[in-house]
């Protein structure tokens, strides 16, 4: 059932981050329609849709630039707790489904808006990507080591970290407070405003004089040997995170260092010499025989692993973190689990337009209805 079971959610299909919030609703529960264009429904529904981020939702095939198909779309409103966006500010009012439009058919809806600039301020209007946002938000200029240049995080902080979470959250607080209210509003959430809220510890660190702008100068930026990656002697890689003084001493012990010989854990300038013996200490056995003499200790080690290995760890496959689809693909299990009303994948990702009549008619429309809207090519 999970904890959104009744919640009803309009998505207008878009790419990254809005989709990323719309399955982890749909995880939880939520019953979300997936508004595609008219023009992006093929018909052909025989292959199935191998990108789990489609999962959990059903998908229309409407046509925006109708006037009836803009008339569907305002017919779910009526029934919805929230619509979610992620265009360009300004193009759901062009199209007629901006947020004064929709609340004022239903006045308790959340209409909850992915950007990468927000819906203000002078770059607005620009084009950008994960990349961008979080280089404008000072999380970029962080990642990477001493006296490299900047190194993107794949698109984890901007597009899903700091936008597809971030949407999701806004919406279920806005849903929670209108049904308190009965009055529905505007969320804003921004690519840019999520990166830098993601940044929040290291803005405190600096502010106590605890980090340095100097990317990989840092406790946590791979600037403390104690707290980085190190090659294994067979190529592969494994993580170490010795940070606390009781897990820094349970490290060297169980590698057969003895710590009175070593330079001082917090002191920067012995930080080089260190890491010059745990490269040397790692590279001198294969990672498989690491993890005997490390996994599930208080060392704070663990190996890194590729998404397929990651598949197979027994620490994952004990928590079902990986499963199967329908469709045979691999992919995260909902997250978080809650006790009495776990989130489930409800369905498989979808093609464009794949439940046009399932959907509408679950939300109300006719037969009838649909016959006239497929003749005026308002739906597909």
């Amino acid at each position: 059932m999970g904890p959104l079971h009744g919640v009803k959610i309009i998505e207008i299909a878009g790419i990254g981050p809005g989709p990323f919030a719309a399955m982890l609703l749909a995880d939880m529960g939520a019953d979300i329609i997936r508004v595609e264009r008219a023009q992006a429904v093929t018909g052909d529904f025989s292959k199935p849709n191998l990108e789990p981020m489609y999962r959990g939702r059903r998908s229309i095939g409407v046509d925006l630039k109708n006037p009836d198909g803009v008339e569907t779309v305002m017919r779910l409103v009526e029934q919805a707790d929230a619509l979610i966006e992620g265009f360009r500010p300004g193009v759901t009012e062009r199209l007629g489904i901006g947020p004064d439009a929709v609340l004022a058919r239903n006045k308790k809806i959340v209409y909850g808006r992915m950007t990468g600039w927000g819906q203000d301020g002078p770059y607005a209007q620009a084009a950008g990507h994960d990349i961008n946002y979080i280089a404008l938000a000072g999380a970029l200029a962080h990642f990477g080591r001493a006296g490299e240049k900047p190194t993107p995080p794949i698109n984890l902080v901007g597009d899903f970290g700091g936008g597809g979470m971030l949407l999701a959250f806004g919406v279920v607080c806005g849903i929670l407070e209108a049904r308190g209210s009965g009055q529905g509003q505007v969320v804003d959430a921004a690519m840019i405003d999520g990166s830098a809220t993601l940044m929040t510890m290291m803005f405190g660190l600096s502010a106590v004089g605890a980090w340095k702008d100097e990317r990989g100068t840092n406790v946590l930026d791979t600037g403390a040997p104690f707290y980085d990656t190190y090659e294994t002697a067979d190529g592969k890689f494994i993580a170490l995170g010795a940070l606390e003084p009781q897990f820094y001493a349970e490290f060297n012990a169980r590698t057969g260092l003895d710590q009175e010989e070593l330079p001082a854990q917090m002191d920067p300038a012995g930080w080089p010499k260190l890491r010059e013996r745990y490269t040397a200490l790692f590279k001198s056995k294969t990672r498989a025989e690491w993890n005997e003499i490390l996994e599930m200790t208080d060392s704070c080690y663990a190996p890194v692993l590729t998404m397929k290995e990651a598949a197979e760890h027994p620490h994952l496959k004990a928590r079902h973190v990986i499963v199967t689809g329908e469709e045979g693909v691999a992919q995260p299990a909902p997250a978080p689990r809650f006790s009495r009303t776990p989130g489930s994948i409800q369905r498989p990702a979808s093609q464009p337009g794949q439940h046009t009549d399932e959907a509408l008619v679950a939300w109300g429309f006719t037969e009838a209805d649909l016959a006239r809207l497929r003749e005026g090519a308002a739906i597909k």
